[in-house]
């Protein structure tokens, strides 16, 4: 049986770019959001350290499921293995499509 697939998930944090790895993906039922949960991190008795890395071990360590904003996702990629989690400085200029923000409609009441 094929093991449980990693995803990669590339999204902007305030002004960084954060890469993270996650064995699940969702669409959420929080209208505009994704839910992400089993995060993947390398083994962390290396002897290099990467303070991003370490970034976001700490950030994410005891985060159980997180909800990313759509607008905020760059992409999402299924991937063999895990690599090491991510945040550089955003040097460019992405600016949303601009588009009218509607909630879905509400069933009868």
């Amino acid at each position: 049986m094929a093991a449980k697939p990693i995803y990669r998930v590339v999204f902007h944090q305030q002004g960084e770019v954060w890469e993270l790895y996650v064995r699940e993906i969702f669409q959420s039922e929080l209208w505009g959001f994704i839910e992400v949960e089993a995060f993947v991190f390398e083994d962390a008795s290396k002897l290099v350290v990467d303070p991003s890395t370490e970034k976001l071990r700490r950030t994410f360590e005891d985060v159980s499921r997180s909800y990313l904003p759509l607008n905020a996702i760059v992409r999402i990629d299924e991937v063999e293995r895990e690599g090491p989690p991510r945040a550089v400085k955003s040097e460019g200029r992405v600016a949303e499509f601009p588009r009218p923000f509607a909630p879905p409609p509400r069933g009868d009441r």
